[in-house]
């Protein structure tokens, strides 16, 4: 086979990191277009108090394009678990920890800011089976689940260690990557935290035998404008497309050839009218991935393993703002929050 037939067929698969550049040598079309990014070295600026951000396991961005963090402070000299983040990188709102009347997660892990700027927090400690909903500064407002009582994916009333959440203005459902323990999403009231439903791979009850089942961990939920629900299947290398009620579309291979903790870490889409694009964080090769998100073609990535500026150890998390600027999160060793200036789009090749 003639070698640009070749990368052809890489850029759409997805390769993995030890493969060709998803970048082909040929000439590029300017019908096929992706975004390119900057790191911003400066970003965020240093903590007061003398603060240290230990393992950083979730980001998002709210309405005001302000940046969440949750990072977990027993890794390292604490600074509280939630941070908030103006768009210039200062440090606005801390808060975070045990308190009365809520199970603090023992392993932070994921957040998420509504629409109305309620704050969702989940944990994938060995006893973190709850969901947490706050106020911006910190109250309590729902809890979902208890720590330590979980039963398992045909439970409704109990979650199994869950990664991350979505909230969908549109319905005011609340939408659960559940997670470390389960096999599943399953989705709540967002207001009550009355159960709704929930699905396994490929909208089919958790643990059929007819489909390959959903990984550990179920490690994401990303809403489109449009509706369409798209589930992170790490340990698979695989996002899995769904309707909000749990009807199956499709799915997307990232890196497919990905072994170890799996490439699909965390999605996002991007900031156009259209949301073209998905990006993908692969905390295993340590890229950021772009998809056009109607046929999960594989266009570009940044990334590389390592502790510079731009580079990833262990990529956990991604979220975009109201610009197009990229934001990540690392856990392990990483510990940090970075942001990618979003300059615009670039022709790539077919």
């Amino acid at each position: 086979m003639p070698l640009l037939s070749i990368l052809r067929v890489l850029a759409v698969v997805g390769v993995g990191a030890s493969a060709l550049p998803v970048t082909a040598r040929a000439q590029p079309s300017a019908a096929v277009r992706a975004p390119q990014f900057r790191v911003d070295p400066a970003w965020p600026k240093p903590l007061p108090n003398r603060w240290l951000m230990g393992q950083a396991a979730g980001v998002a961005v709210d309405a005001q394009d302000h940046v969440w963090v949750i990072q977990r402070p027993r890794s390292l000299v604490p600074a509280p678990p939630v941070l908030e983040f103006d768009p210039a990188g200062n440090l606005l709102r801390a808060w975070g920890g045990p308190g009365r009347g809520y199970d603090w997660p023992a392993a932070e892990h994921g957040i998420f800011v509504d629409a109305q700027g309620h704050v969702w927090i989940g944990g994938n400690g060995e006893r973190d089976h709850q969901v947490l909903k706050f106020t911006p500064d910190g109250k309590l407002l729902l809890q979902i689940g208890q720590a330590g009582v979980t039963g398992g994916d045909s439970d409704t009333a109990h979650l199994g260690r869950p990664a991350s959440v979505s909230v969908d203005p549109a319905t005011g459902e609340l939408f659960v990557a559940d997670g470390y323990k389960n096999h599943r999403v399953i989705v709540f009231d967002a207001q009550t935290g009355a159960y709704k439903r929930h699905w396994g791979a490929n909208g089919r009850p958790p643990g059929d035998a007819s489909v390959k089942s959903f990984g550990n961990p179920v490690h994401c939920v990303r809403l489109a404008r449009d509706g369409l629900l798209y589930v992170c299947d790490r340990s698979n290398n695989r996002i899995q497309v769904f309707r909000r009620d749990g009807t199956f579309l499709k799915e997307f291979g990232v890196a497919p050839a990905t072994r170890g903790s799996g490439s699909v870490w965390d999605v996002d889409v991007s900031h156009d009218a259209p949301q073209a694009w998905l990006y993908n964080a692969d905390g295993e090769n340590n890229h950021v991935w772009t998809l056009l998100r109607e046929s999960g073609r594989v266009l570009t990535k940044f990334g590389r393993d390592g502790r510079q500026a731009g580079q990833f150890h262990r990529v956990h998390n991604l979220a975009v703002d109201s610009r197009g600027n990229i934001y990540t999160t690392e856990v392990d060793t990483g510990k940090r929050v970075q942001k990618f200036v979003f300059e615009g789009t670039s022709p790539v090749a077919e």
